[in-house]
């Protein structure tokens, strides 16, 4: 890690966003090992992105 990065995580902070949406990029921005790590950690965050992936909006049939 560098403090560039250490720089970046305190921006993300200043939001407030839910962990489970930081999960979700994280996801989408990782390389193939730590994205089978993240998969292994929070299975059910992997499966809902999966779902909203391909969705017009990301809106599942539920979220009417």
């Amino acid at each position: 890690m560098s403090l560039y990065d250490y720089e970046i995580s305190i921006e993300l902070s200043k939001n407030d966003p839910p962990f489970a949406s930081l999960i979700m990029s994280a996801m989408r921005r990782a390389d193939d090992n730590n994205l089978e790590m993240l998969q292994g950690c929070w299975p059910e965050i992997w499966e809902e992105l999966k779902a909203r992936y391909y969705l017009p909006g990301g809106i599942l049939p539920d979220n009417t």
